[in-house]
């Protein structure tokens, strides 16, 4: 299923969290937080002014992002997990 991201909403998929601590202590799933690191995965075309004029995103597909930790809802496409966000959800690129 190809999917395309609406406005100012991008698709984005989570980056895996460590298994183990620095010290080597191995995390259970019920311990872990979801990360809030991910990469883009697909942009929509960018906000459309009074005026008409469509302002692009600032991020791409491929770029790795910080986000809040309740930012964009969780969606199942093609049976792998991704969140949708607006683009003022992200804090910054990483990298």
């Amino acid at each position: 299923m190809n999917f395309r991201p609406l406005h100012d909403r991008v698709l984005v998929r989570r980056v895996t969290a460590d298994e183990k601590t620095a010290g080597g202590i191995i995390i259970p799933d019920s311990a872990k937080e979801k990360p809030q690191e991910g990469e883009i995965v697909a942009v929509g075309t960018g906000t459309r002014s009074e005026k008409g004029e469509i302002t692009p995103l600032d991020v791409k597909a491929g770029d790795r992002i910080l986000f809040g930790k309740w930012s964009g809802t969780e969606v199942k496409l093609n049976g792998e997990d991704l969140l949708i966000m607006k683009e003022s959800d992200i804090m910054g690129v990483v990298g």
